[in-house]
């Protein structure tokens, strides 16, 4: 059981001086607790997380530097900086780093799950087939390749932009 304890997880710091490197992201724990779990998550340009869903939680993301494109529940949509994302637990989701330079965000997700263990066993996994394996094991569903990440980003990408209030735009 984790509990809660009154602290401050300081600016450069994480939880036990770890950080995790998912898929070339960078993870840093910032708080654990059987309610909730948070972390500050870096992205550097062209990385993503593909199109996934939490059955048993609500995720969160508060854009601290960037932009971060998404797809919610099917719909293409762009946070920036000082924007908060709600994910509710059973909506699709995925998020994109397509903006060319790095993104830094707060995620949170409630309750915490299964999501620390997770973390902690697909730091350094190279293999995005070998995560999307492992994560079923954790509560977290990735949808098949059909509605890919990369797919997706590069079709929007290409043909698309997305205004500030994340409405799709056709460029040509």
């Amino acid at each position: 059981m984790l509990h809660e304890t009154a602290d401050i997880t300081r600016r450069n710091e994480s939880l036990d001086s770890v950080s995790w490197n998912i898929l070339g992201q960078v993870y840093t724990p910032k708080q654990v607790s059987e309610d909730s779990i948070s972390w500050h998550a870096t992205f550097p340009e062209e990385t993503f997380v593909p199109p996934h869903v939490h059955p048993l939680q609500d995720e969160y993301i508060y854009v601290l530097e960037g932009r971060i494109d998404l797809i919610l529940d099917g719909k293409p949509q762009c946070a920036h900086a000082g924007d908060l994302v709600r994910m509710p637990r059973g909506i699709p989701h995925a998020f994109f780093n397509n903006s060319g330079l790095p993104a830094k965000a707060l995620f949170w997700a409630a309750p915490a799950g299964k999501l620390l263990e997770l973390y902690r066993r697909i730091h350094n996994v190279a293999s995005p087939a070998e995560v999307v394996n492992i994560a079923r094991e954790y509560d977290v569903v990735f949808l098949p390749p059909v509605s890919s990440a990369a797919a997706v980003a590069s079709g929007l990408r290409d043909a698309e932009s997305i205004d500030r209030e994340g409405v799709a735009h056709h460029d040509r």
